[in-house]
C-alpha cells in the first residue's frame, strides 16, 4: 500500500511540473545591495537587486512557477500572503523548498506580497516582491472608475535609531516628518488629473508598529482586503496592521494643489519609547497653478486612539453577493480560545545584571523554535521535535483584563507545542488579549489559510454573550487581524489545506519573544487532499 501510494504521489508530482512547462516562470534573486537615502548609506536585501522587489502580474487561476536564488549573508524563507502555498508554510522551522511550487491565485484578488521570516531580517531590511492582478486581461475584477494604481515609494528613505530592545536592528518606513524639507528629491509624489479615480494599494511591512494612513482633505473609499473584496465604505482615514494590505480608492476632487499622505503609528504601549513622527509622501494635481508654501497635512487619529482601531475594523464587511459568496463554517467542532500575553523570563527580577528581558506567549506557553523544522519532523516521523499538547483553553482562568495582575502569571512555559487537526475540522478560534506586564495589541497572521472574523469587543470574552452577536452574514475573510490590548476577536475557517501552519503575531518582536505556535493539519482521504512530498532535489530526511 505504501509502495502504491509513493507512486500516486510521484505521478501527482511529475503531473505538476509537466503542466507548468507552460506556466509563467520567474527568477528571484536574493542579495544585499548598498542603498542611499537621506544622506545614509546601508546594504538592504533586495530581489533581483530592486527595493522595494518586483512585482509580478497574474490573474486568478493562474499558476506560476517562482525560484528563489539567496546569495545573501544568512538562510531566508518566504511565503505568499495572501495567496497560498498549499503545503508549504514558508518558516524556517518548518522548511519551504527553493522552488515555490503552484503558487496560484486561484483564490485572493487584488495584492498580494511576500514577507521573510527568518530571524531578524523580518524586523530589518527586506524587500519584498509583490503580486498583482492583471485588469488588462481580468477588467471584471475591477473597480468602474479606477484609472491608475500607485506604486510602491522607490525612494523610501532609511530609519533614523534602532527600536528600542532591539540591538543591531532597526525598522524600515519610519521617516523624518517631513523629509521633503530637508531633501526635496526623496519624498515621493504620486501625481493625479482632478475628476480621476485612483485606485491605492496599501501594505503595511512595517513589521513593528500599526499605522493610521490617511490623505489630506480626501475621503478615500475602502474595496478590499487582504486580498479578497470588501462592501465600499468611506473614512478619512485607514487603520492597518504589520502585514495587512487594504486597497482603496482616492477620487482626486479638490482644488488642484499639493496634499500630504501620511501615517502615523498606533500605540497603547506603556513601557518604551514609540516612533511619534509620521511618514509622508506628496498627492500632486497636475495642470498651472500655484501650490500652497506648505502641502496640507491630513488629520490622523491619536496614537492611542484604540476605539478608532475598532470602529474601522468592525467597518470591514465580505461583499457577500452572489458572485462573491461567504461560506462561514457554521457547524464548529473544534472550539479554541488563546490568550496573547506579554512575559518575562525572569521571576523577582533575576535576569542577569538586573537586565529586563521580555517573552511573549499564547495559553501561556512561549514558542521554542526547534532544531530540525516541524515539517520535515511530521513528514519523515522523525520524534522528539515537537509535542502535540497544546491546550485548546488557557491553562489558567482569570480577570485577563483586569489593571493589576499578580506578578507569579508572567512567567511562561518554554515549549514546542502544535495543534493537531483533522482534515476538513471546522474551527472557531478567540483571541483574548490579557493586560500582564501592561499588555499589548496583537496582529494575529496564520498562514495556509483565510478566515472570517466574525466578532470583536472589549474586555473579556462572554462564552455566553457574545457568540448572540457574532456576524454571520457577511464578515470579512483575512488572515491577519488585530486583537486589541483588552479586548478580543473570534475567527472561524474550514482545515482543509493539509500540511504544518504557523501561527503568530505580527509584531516580529513578539514573535521572537515566542509569541507564536503551529497547526498541523492531517491528511484527508482523497489525493487532492494529502500533503505533497517534498521536490526531487531536496536532501532526504
Amino acid at each position: 500500500m505504501k509502495t502504491s501510494t509513493s507512486k500516486l504521489l510521484g505521478f501527482l508530482l511529475f503531473s505538476f511540473f509537466y503542466h507548468c512547462q507552460a506556466c509563467p516562470h520567474y527568477k528571484f534573486v536574493v542579495k544585499e545591495v548598498p542603498y542611499t537615502r537621506l544622506c545614509s548609506t546601508k546594504n538592504i536585501l533586495t530581489v533581483n537587486g530592486q527595493f522595494p522587489g518586483p512585482t509580478l502580474y497574474v490573474n486568478k487561476g493562474d499558476t506560476i512557477v517562482v525560484d528563489v536564488y539567496n546569495r545573501g549573508k544568512y538562510n531566508i524563507t518566504l511565503h505568499c500572503k495572501p495567496g497560498f502555498l498549499r503545503t508549504h508554510p514558508g518558516v524556517g522551522f518548518a522548511r519551504n523548498p527553493a522552488r515555490l511550487p503552484g503558487l496560484g491565485s486561484k483564490e485572493p484578488r487584488g495584492y498580494a506580497w511576500v514577507p521573510t521570516h527568518t530571524g531578524t531580517q523580518a524586523l530589518g531590511s527586506q524587500a519584498n516582491p509583490c503580486l498583482g492582478s492583471n485588469p488588462r486581461r481580468n477588467p471584471g475584477a475591477g473597480f468602474h472608475g479606477t484609472r491608475a494604481g500607485v506604486p510602491r515609494n522607490p525612494r523610501a528613505g532609511f530609519p533614523g535609531k534602532p527600536t528600542p530592545g532591539f540591538e543591531g536592528t532597526q525598522a524600515l518606513g519610519s521617516l523624518e516628518p517631513t523629509p521633503g524639507f530637508f531633501e526635496p528629491r526623496e519624498i515621493f509624489r504620486f501625481k493625479v488629473n482632478k475628476g480621476l479615480t485612483y485606485l491605492l494599494r496599501i501594505v503595511n511591512s512595517i513589521m513593528l508598529d500599526s499605522l493610521f494612513f490617511s490623505v489630506a482633505n480626501h475621503t478615500i473609499t475602502v474595496v478590499g482586503s487582504d486580498g479578497n473584496y470588501l462592501k465600499p465604505f468611506k473614512r478619512t482615514f485607514i487603520y492597518i496592521s504589520p502585514g495587512q494590505t487594504i486597497d482603496v480608492l482616492l477620487e482626486a476632487n479638490q482644488s488642484p494643489d499639493h496634499y500630504y499622505m501620511g501615517a502615523s503609528v498606533f500605540s497603547i504601549a506603556v513601557a518604551g519609547a514609540y516612533n511619534n513622527s509620521t511618514t509622508t509622501a506628496i498627492v500632486e494635481y497636475n495642470g498651472n497653478y500655484t501650490p500652497s508654501s506648505l502641502p496640507v497635512f491630513p488629520h490622523l487619529p491619536s496614537h492611542n486612539d484604540t476605539e478608532a482601531t475598532l470602529n474601522f475594523t468592525a467597518s470591514l464587511r465580505s461583499l457577500a453577493d452572489k458572485e462573491h459568496p461567504v461560506d462561514v463554517p457554521m457547524e464548529i467542532n473544534t472550539h479554541l480560545f488563546y490568550t496573547l500575553s506579554m512575559n518575562t523570563p525572569c521571576k523577582n527580577h533575576s535576569c542577569p545584571d538586573g537586565a529586563w528581558r521580555l517573552l511573549a506567549s499564547v495559553n501561556n506557553i512561549s514558542f521554542i523554535n526547534p532544531s530540525i523544522d516541524i515539517l520535515q519532523a511530521y513528514y519523515c516521523c522523525i520524534h522528539g521535535v515537537f509535542g502535540t499538547n497544546f491546550p485548546d483553553f488557557p491553562q489558567l482562568y482569570f480577570d485577563f483584563t483586569a489593571d493589576y495582575l499578580p506578578m507569579e502569571w508572567e512567567y511562561p512555559q518554554l515549549r514546542t507545542e502544535v495543534r493537531m487537526l483533522d482534515y476538513n475540522s471546522t474551527v472557531e478560534l478567540v483571541f483574548q488579549g490579557t493586560n500582564l506586564l501592561n499588555g499589548s495589541d496583537h496582529p494575529m497572521h496564520l498562514h495556509g489559510y483565510n478566515f472570517y472574523v466574525v466578532g470583536l469587543g472589549m474586555g473579556n470574552f462572554d462564552k455566553d454573550k457574545d457568540p448572540l452577536m457574532y456576524n454571520l452574514v457577511d464578515p470579512p475573510l483575512q488572515n491577519t487581524i488585530h486583537v486589541p490590548k483588552i479586548g478580543w476577536m473570534t475567527v472561524r475557517f474550514k482545515a482543509n489545506n493539509p500540511g504544518v501552519w504557523y501561527m503568530h503575531c505580527h509584531f516580529d518582536r513578539h514573535m521572537v519573544w515566542g509569541m507564536d505556535t503551529v497547526f498541523v493539519v492531517k491528511d484527508g482521504e482523497s489525493p487532492e487532499a494529502k500533503m505533497l512530498p517534498p521536490p526531487p532535489d531536496m536532501p532526504p530526511c
